[in-house]
């Protein structure tokens, strides 16, 4: 059966609708082909996002942004997104707006909830928004920039406070000490420098007093050397002196042969008669030799001892 030319045509005009609503869904990031559904959630601020802006579940691209209007007198946005997969979730989970990277673009997550009643395509959804790059960096900065100013503050504070410390006169004086104080350095470091040429000039000097100091030093030790030996002789006599201190004791006290010999009169008198008998002894011994060494075959009288 042949189609008539009015048919052909309405077939083809019909197509080409259908073909441009098809395009303008894609557009859109809606599929006609794909049953989904759509949630609302309401914002003060959208942050930039925009309808086709994706819908994320874990970082996996589930949906996109259908439309943004405005919701109420006080200039809230109600956001329409929708939710082309079958993953289930509560209805008290939270749509969140975030950056996706540094460049500041935008997506919507949705952060499950646990909860009993499970999200129905219509249902509004809490709303949130995750604090940007931007945001984290001005928290940041936002003490350390007080800290600044307050820093900046004190300094200015302290030089009024120097200025009104350092008059003319003051800064005046300031002056000439640093002047003072620079001519002082350079006056020591004159010197030093005659101290290097006077050290230069006199090496071999200082070398000779630095070879006789050391040799002074050897000598002093041989010194030492000598002092312990004389040690050792103080110690010999320090202790004959103890036994000559003992002796003198026990004279003193009447012990021993000495003490006689010193205090015993009697004693004497008879060391003094044994003597005199000894005196006589070998006086007859000188006189009459043979009276006590002789031989003789016949014998022969001896001569009587006479004391002279």
């Amino acid at each position: 059966m042949k189609l008539s030319y009015e048919i052909k045509t309405a077939l083809l005009v019909m197509s080409g609708i259908f073909l441009f609503i098809v395009m303008i869904n894609y557009l859109k990031s809606n599929d006609i082909f794909v049953s989904d559904r759509s949630f609302f959630a309401i914002y003060e601020d959208v942050e930039g996002v925009s309808t086709g802006t994706p819908v994320t579940i874990s970082g996996f691209n589930v949906g996109s942004v259908q439309d943004i209007s405005f919701y109420g007198d006080d200039a809230k946005l109600l956001l329409k997104f929708r939710v082309e997969n079958d993953f289930e979730f509560s209805s008290n989970s939270i749509a969140q707006i975030y950056e996706t990277g540094l460049i500041g673009g935008k997506a919507l997550a949705i952060i499950p909830v646990n909860g009993k009643n499970l999200a129905i395509s219509g249902d509004t959804l809490q709303s949130d928004i995750a604090p940007g790059l931007t945001e984290l960096v001005n928290d940041k900065l936002s003490p350390l920039q007080e800290k600044i100013e307050s820093m900046v503050v004190s300094a200015d504070s302290l030089l009024i406070a120097v200025n009104s410390v350092f008059d003319i006169e003051t800064k005046q004086n300031l002056t000439s000490s640093i002047e003072n104080f620079s001519a002082t350095i350079q006056s020591a470091k004159k010197s030093v420098d005659v101290l290097e040429e006077v050290l230069g000039n006199n090496e071999n000097r200082l070398n000779s007093i630095i070879l006789n100091a050391d040799q002074s030093f050897k000598n002093l030790s041989n010194l030492s050397e000598n002092f312990d030996e004389l040690d050792l002789v103080i110690e010999n006599l320090s202790k004959s002196s103890t036994n000559i201190n003992s002796i003198t004791s026990e004279i003193k006290a009447g012990n021993g042969l000495v003490n006689k010999v010193v205090y015993d009169e009697m004693f004497v008198e008879s060391l003094d008669q044994i003597s005199s008998n000894i005196n006589l002894l070998l006086e007859d011994l000188r006189m009459n030799p043979k009276r006590y060494v002789h031989f003789s075959l016949f014998g022969k009288k001896n001569k009587t001892y006479s004391k002279e």
